[in-house]
């Protein structure tokens, strides 16, 4: 058994309209699974899992949609090479008001720094509470999450958008098997 807990407010989307969202992450990995709505606790059974990697990628994807992602985006873990990685904000910051304000940094005017960042790595993104998740490919995912930390540790935009470009080419490169 594995377990993972999700907030009530991202109940609805582990769950999906009618129930669909949850039977169809039961399909893709062979698990049962049961949600607590009072608590939020969530029990994956991996008992039917004929790959024991596809209990781990259920319990990656509630993890990912109790940090915000929509079902599509969460789905993306069932990929063979995606993963989940979930940086706490709280870590970086020294007061309850820096939160807010990186936060507020990770996310940029109108969402640009996020954009960016998903665009120019192939990595989504999400900021939710006090948290910073990504999902992506190994390769990828390090150039991201470089990125995030960055911005976590109080650079300025413009020298993580210049990191960002400078290592374009590399994803590039990566993607077309050099």
């Amino acid at each position: 058994m594995l377990y993972a807990r999700i907030p009530a407010e991202r109940l609805g989307v582990l769950i999906g309209p009618d129930g669909v969202t949850k039977q169809r992450l039961q399909q893709s990995t062979g698990t049962r699974i049961a949600v607590d709505s009072m608590s939020g606790e969530v029990t994956i059974d991996e008992t039917g899992a004929s790959d024991p990697v596809l209990a781990l990628k259920a319990r990656d994807i509630v993890h990912a949609m109790a940090r915000g992602f929509s079902e599509d985006r969460a789905f993306r873990l069932l990929d063979e090479d995606a993963y989940l990685e979930v940086l706490d904000i709280k870590d970086f910051a020294h007061s309850k008001n820096r939160v807010a304000q990186i936060r507020a940094r990770l996310i940029g005017t109108r969402g640009k720094t996020r954009r960016i960042i998903e665009e120019l790595t192939g990595v989504d993104v999400s900021v939710w509470g006090h948290t910073i998740a990504l999902i992506g490919g190994t390769f990828e995912m390090v150039i991201a999450r470089d990125a995030v930390i960055m911005l976590l540790r109080g650079s300025e935009h413009k020298t993580v958008y210049r990191f960002l470009e400078r290592k374009r080419a590399d994803l590039k490169a990566y993607q077309m098997g050099f």
